[in-house]
């Protein structure tokens, strides 16, 4: 059975997320706890245990965060049930994930598009949209490439611990 800290911490994780991304509340419990529990690796019906919640609701939680790639979902074998736990392996994740940015610049685009023989000032909010879209898509990378470099100097200093990370494709 998980804490009472535990559940608090993933009580306050639900805030954060449903305040700063408009995530369900359920969503944002599940990344909480699953960031405290032990083990790392919980199946639907832990998680549902734990958080004094329908299995349903555990479920669609981890479609939520699968969708996003914040979750995997493994299966030893021989084991009849799916474990879920964190993954910030993914650029998206990370929040690097610069299709977001591609997909709004290019949005940007397609209402200038629409306005293109409007005044200056009817483009301006959807020309810089677009430039900023356009800013992020291209520091993103060096962005990844930073943190890559920073998570192995901490890593070598001990300052975090090697997670095991399953390979994307």
């Amino acid at each position: 059975m998980p804490s009472d800290a535990e559940i608090t911490f993933a009580d306050h994780t639900a805030r954060f997320y449903a305040r700063r991304y408009g995530f369900p509340p359920m969503v944002g419990r599940l990344i909480g706890y699953l960031a405290v529990c032990d083990p790392p690796e919980q199946s639907v019906g832990e998680l549902a245990d734990a958080l004094l919640a329908s299995r349903s609701a555990i479920a669609n939680a981890v479609k939520v965060l699968e969708s996003i790639h914040i979750v995997l979902r493994t299966r030893v074998a021989g084991d009849r049930m799916d474990r879920v736990r964190l993954d910030m392996g993914s650029p998206e994740a990370l929040g690097m994930d610069t299709s977001e940015y591609i997909e709004l610049g290019q949005l940007a685009r397609d209402g200038l598009d629409v306005l293109q023989d409007a005044p200056a000032h009817r483009r301006a909010l959807l020309s810089e949209m677009s430039a900023y879209a356009d800013f992020l898509v291209e520091q993103m990378p060096r962005l990844e490439q930073d943190w890559k470099v920073r998570r192995a100097a901490l890593i070598e200093s001990g300052e975090l611990i090697e997670v095991n990370r399953k390979a994307r494709s």
